[in-house]
């Protein structure tokens, strides 16, 4: 019988209201005497970077910061922030904020142990050298970058989002604290937890899903699928609190499992269009799910039986009724949920397909798709 060996990699977690405080304690424990934080504008108006600086201070550590991070970080920005960092001699990197910013420190600690530019690391498995430590705090319940193996970067003379993978990207610990949520726009909070749901999916039905991945991707759509509603309205912090725990479940899951064609055209769409990033999902998911459906039918229906909260005479009628019902959600939620309100050209489209198809994240995708098989399924979408 071939041994079946599968790897689980995350950070260690402080999770919960008020654990902001430790962020100092953290980097001291690393190691830090002086420290590299990326945040951008939005933490800084919030008043979260001062929280921030003020933690480090009660513990004597140094701090240069660093916020030239615009969503879906530039390659070049990512450069001159491992120059300064090298500069400015830092020894632990602190990202605080969404995806974009935790994604831009990654690259900042990466291209500043390895040298070279952030494009020699694209694909998978590709980095040498450790990185130096990492302590993240993320202030969405959505991008799971603070436990991810991933990075994504924006090469800008190409104009697509560079996916670069490995074990050393996964911080040394996450900071993880629902308060941060309570500042952010009901759009951020829609926006960052569907990023979620699709991560949860995607890792669910992927080639690489594991027994210790699959636990973390239905709870995760569960748990979204109760509080996102609640938490969009109202920012209860109850409800943040669930959509943080789902975002870091579904964090985990795809970490360790990967994710399929959703967030393959997603990569295209925002390199070539700066798009959000969560909004993406919205419109794909319920059509890349239904073709997928084939390939994986048991556990779509599993999707479904989650967002319909019973089970259907069968695999079928339950797995279509589930991917009816979340479109439904989505467009519950006051969310575009048609292609061209993304893509305002369609002949854009062959192209921005054919990028997709070069993303690793089609790899594990259930059922084999070409750039042909992607541009149906964005005609089906428009």
């Amino acid at each position: 019988m071939a041994l079946n060996v599968r790897k689980f990699s995350v950070p260690e977690i402080f999770f919960g209201r008020g654990s902001l405080k430790y962020a100092g304690l953290c980097a001291k424990r690393l190691g830090a005497e002086k420290i590299f934080l990326v945040s951008d504008a939005g933490l800084e108006k919030s008043g979260w970077v001062d929280k921030v600086f003020q933690f480090l201070e009660e513990e004597k550590l140094d701090c240069f910061y660093f916020s030239d991070v615009v969503a879906n970080p530039r390659d070049f920005q990512v450069q001159e922030g491992a120059r300064l960092y090298r500069e400015e001699r830092c020894d632990v990197v602190m990202g605080l904020g969404g995806g974009s910013p935790m994604d831009a420190a990654k690259g900042i600690a990466l291209v500043a142990s390895n040298g070279g530019t952030v494009h020699d690391y694209e694909g998978a498995n590709r980095i040498q050298r450790p990185l130096p430590p990492m302590v993240f705090i993320p202030s969405t319940g959505g991008s799971g970058s603070d436990v991810s193996q991933f990075t994504i970067v924006n090469d800008v003379s190409r104009r697509v989002k560079m996916s670069i993978i490995s074990r050393t990207l996964v911080p040394n610990i996450s900071i993880i604290d629902p308060t941060l949520l309570t500042t952010k726009s009901r759009s951020l909070i829609i926006a960052a937890a569907i990023d979620a749901m699709a991560h949860a999916v995607e890792s669910y039905v992927s080639l690489l899903a594991s027994p210790f991945t699959e636990i973390h991707s239905l709870k995760a759509i569960e748990l979204i699928m109760t509080h996102l509603p609640v938490a969009a309205e109202t920012r209860a912090i109850d409800a943040l609190e669930n959509l943080c725990i789902a975002s870091t479940s579904a964090g985990m899951a795809f970490s360790n499992a990967s994710l399929g064609m959703d967030h393959a055209l997603a990569h295209s769409l925002g390199g070539m269009l700066d798009a959000v990033h969560g909004l993406i999902h919205p419109v794909l998911l319920p059509h890349v799910m239904r073709y997928n459906l084939p390939a994986c039918r048991e556990k779509i229906a599993k999707i479904g039986e989650i967002v319909l909260g019973r089970r259907l005479g069968s695999d079928d009628e339950t797995a279509l009724a589930g991917i009816e019902k979340m479109a439904e959600y989505f467009e519950d939620l006051h969310i575009s949920t048609r292609l061209r309100d993304i893509v305002p050209d369609p002949s854009t489209l062959p192209r921005l397909c054919r990028m997709a198809s070069h993303d690793s994240c089609l790899l594990t995708n259930p059922r084999t798709a070409g750039w042909e098989d992607m541009l149906q399924l964005c005609k089906e979408a428009w």
